[in-house]
């Protein structure tokens, strides 16, 4: 298969599993997607889903959110783990979002990525799922089928993410981000992974990862 075959294969074989995609983190507007996002660092999308209704409940918009403490925040967001820090963040970027956005979350890398605890993959999250501005936000699940689907090197999630906006087509980033998400949740995790399920990775996967996978089914 040509590299453009191998591309091909992956966006046909996603579009047929995910035709509807479902977004991870619940939410309703582009902040409350961003504090979302930022409670997730480190956290399970199930775990963040089960905390935020009653974070939401309090505060749902910067207004809100700057009326309760740090500690306030704190204590509601405990079990996503990362508290202190988190629960700081929220606050400190409430607090800019009003001081220097009219309590609106920016649509522009530069201005997210300069509030507290928003690093690149969240900023690029909350442009592409809550303003459809095409991101390819890279995380664990991506970082780790990009390097067995041998189309990125898995030197850095930076070069990973250079690889995906190189390979894939613009109009499709925001879409094959979540679908590939999902299809490493579903299909190709980090353990307990089966391979004969895995249909892109047996397919189009680097060599590498597949002698070692068979060698450790051996031993």
């Amino acid at each position: 298969m040509t590299k453009e075959q191998k591309i091909e294969f992956v966006i046909t074989t996603l579009k047929e599993l995910y035709p509807t995609i479902p977004v991870p983190l619940d939410h309703k507007d582009p902040y409350t997607l961003l504090i979302a996002v930022l409670m997730s660092a480190q956290s399970t999308d199930v775990r963040v889903n089960q905390i935020t209704p009653l974070l939401f409940e309090k505060a749902d918009n910067p207004y809100d959110m700057v009326k309760l403490t740090v500690d306030e925040i704190r204590e509601i967001i405990k079990p996503v783990g990362l508290s202190p820090m988190k629960s700081k963040g929220i606050h400190g970027l409430s607090k800019i979002l009003i001081e220097k956005h009219n309590g609106e979350v920016p649509q522009n890398f530069e201005d997210l990525e300069e509030l507290p605890a928003v690093g690149h993959k969240t900023a690029g999250v909350v442009l592409s799922q809550a303003f459809g501005i095409p991101a390819f936000p890279v995380d664990t699940h991506i970082h780790r089928l990009m390097y067995r689907w041998n189309l990125s090197n898995g030197k850095s999630v930076v070069q990973t993410e250079k690889d995906a906006k190189r390979l894939f087509p613009m109009e499709l980033w925001n879409d094959l981000h979540l679908q590939i998400i999902w299809y490493g949740r579903e299909y190709s995790p980090a353990r307990g992974w089966d391979l004969d399920k895995d249909i892109i990775t047996k397919t189009i996967g680097r060599k590498s990862v597949i002698d070692d996978y068979y060698k450790s089914k051996k031993s």
